[in-house]
């Protein structure tokens, strides 16, 4: 496809079941299928670097099969994403499932790749580890980003068993090469039980702001989201979400479930009050559908992702207007 075209969008639904066909995320051509896109939706089904429950490598699909619900137009956001830029799915980047290291370092030759063509990336984990070589690979291209990182969890802890690479540890790593800008760095959604206070302390000095869950229930999404407007300004944005952030009542297919968490309105809220931030890329991980049941972890992340996507298409279509 050139860049002179209009999008190709969803398979039609009226013309061919929802539940015919192969699973690409909401129903969009694949990547071969029109030669380049503007939002790249990715999957990285690799779960080696996870402390509990294993599964997170048959995240991306899972997605992908609650996708097929999804329809082309999104009233709460007033945009019709896939006729605003050209989504496709990039099928999946396949990591060596016994090697972390080379794991990382294939993600992010994989990441590199997309990103030189101009897309932006909607990533499917996967666990968390795969968060660090995606940052690495956007740094180059924005430089150190925003984050807003979603997750019950911190994420900024030492290591695990000697090792620097697992899903616990990917913003502590990403903050000591210097590939996320400090001065706006959040994590929303956190609770549950801590190694020690230290934990808290140590990641105060790695400049994140914390958002509870409680402060969101507490304070409401309206409030929540204009603090986190504020904190990340103009900054190009990378938005990382465990799918854990929400409750288990809304998400227990997870790895790592914590009670108390956000509903999936809530999440769903936040992240449409994100509209006006410079989102360039974002991860969606740590969905691990054996411990779901009917699908309500893979509806909620395959309408997460939906969110994001629409966000970043609506920023390319305006990037394109002369107005």
């Amino acid at each position: 496809m050139s860049s002179t075209e209009s999008p190709r969008g969803p398979i039609d639904s009226s013309r061919i079941p929802r539940y015919a066909g192969p699973a690409t995320f909401a129903r969009l051509p694949r990547l071969d299928e029109v030669g380049r896109t503007d939002v790249a939706v990715v999957g990285v089904p690799f779960d080696s670097g996870v402390s509990y429950r294993p599964g997170a490598r048959f995240g991306g699909n899972a997605i992908r099969e609650a996708s097929r619900l999804l329809r082309p137009y999104n009233p709460a956001q007033d945009a019709s994403p896939f006729a605003l830029a050209q989504v496709a799915d990039a099928g999946d980047i396949a990591a060596n499932p016994f090697n972390i290291n080379e794991a990382v370092e294939t993600v992010e030759a994989a990441a590199d790749d997309l990103l030189s063509t101009g897309a932006r990336l909607m990533t499917l984990g996967g666990d968390h580890t795969i968060a660090l070589p995606l940052l690495r690979s956007v740094a180059k291209k924005h430089g150190p980003v925003a984050l807003l990182h979603f997750d019950a969890h911190l994420d900024t802890w030492d290591t695990y068993f000697g090792a620097e690479y697992t899903h616990g540890t990917p913003f502590r790593r990403a903050v000591e090469e210097g590939i996320l800008d400090t001065s706006a760095l959040s994590h929303v959604g956190t609770r549950g039980p801590l190694y020690g206070k230290q934990d808290l302390t140590d990641d105060e000095k790695m400049g994140f702001g914390i958002v509870t869950s409680a402060d969101v229930m507490r304070r409401g999404v309206d409030e929540i989201a204009d603090q986190l407007r504020q904190r990340i300004g103009d900054r190009p944005l990378y938005i990382s979400i465990d799918i854990d952030v929400l409750d288990p009542a809304h998400a227990p297919g997870t790895g790592t479930p914590e009670a108390g968490g956000l509903t999936s309105r809530e999440l769903l809220e936040i992240l449409r009050g994100l509209a006006s931030c410079h989102l360039v890329s974002a991860d969606l991980v740590e969905v691990a559908p054996a411990y779901d049941h009917a699908e309500i972890t893979s509806v909620a992340a395959s309408h997460t992702a939906y969110e994001l996507t629409t966000i970043m298409s609506r920023q390319i279509a305006a990037g394109r207007d002369p107005k």
